[in-house]
């Protein structure tokens, strides 16, 4: 099976925003508000392609068929911490659709990911779950996320970060072939320690103004 495209959004306001999330001087606050500001953006593209149902409804001058959201089978997955930055913004614009979390955790040593956590809304087989996580770096912990929502029961799912690496593009595409990747931006390499360079740091520690 041939991996689905990765689809950069490169819009001009969110490379603008990007830029000025990338340098070391953001305070804190600022660079959870312009990543708010991005996540709306980034929603807007991925959803792009939500089914719509037309219905009948009353303008101030006549009555008119017009189109609306068809259900609301949409969930948001946030794999904790830094994914709640993405969500945070993304349920301004649907704040119909339902939540999930999944706790992850990477081991110092290894790299791989540690599940902690997870909660999730029923009826899965039936939802578009769009997975958020600011980073894919070495793709680890996507893929374990995503691996994890399958056994759950999730069938239609897409992925959302803000940066990529080509390393975490190449793992995730690999293990996970049918599943679209939505990013603001693809930098150039991983480090020693699996950071995303040039990159902006530690996402989660960015947000909340841990070290």
């Amino acid at each position: 099976m041939s991996a689905q495209p990765v689809t950069v959004v490169d819009h001009p306001l969110v490379q603008h925003k990007l830029t000025l999330m990338r340098k070391a001087d953001t305070a804190t606050a600022k660079f959870r508000h312009l990543l708010k500001e991005i996540a709306h953006l980034l929603c807007y593209e991925v959803l792009r392609d939500l089914s719509l149902e037309t219905v009948e409804i009353e303008t101030p001058l006549e009555t008119m068929m017009a189109p609306r959201l068809e259900g609301k089978k949409l969930c948001f997955v946030s794999i904790l911490r830094a994914g709640n930055g993405l969500l945070d913004g993304m349920l301004e614009l649907v704040p119909s659709a339902r939540v999930g979390h999944i706790g992850l955790y990477r081991d110092p040593k290894t790299l791989q990911p540690v599940e902690y956590y997870l909660k999730l809304p029923e009826h899965r087989d039936e939802r578009l779950f769009i997975v958020v996580d600011p980073m894919l770096a070495t793709g680890n912990s996507a893929v374990a996320a995503i691996e994890r929502l399958r056994k759950a029961g999730a069938t239609n799912i897409k992925f959302v970060c803000l940066l990529a690496a080509p390393e975490g593009i190449e793992t995730f595409q690999k293990a996970l072939p049918d599943v679209p990747v939505f990013t603001a931006a693809i930098d150039r390499e991983l480090n020693d320690h699996g950071y995303i360079m040039p990159g902006l740091g530690d996402a989660g520690d960015r947000m909340y103004g841990t070290k």
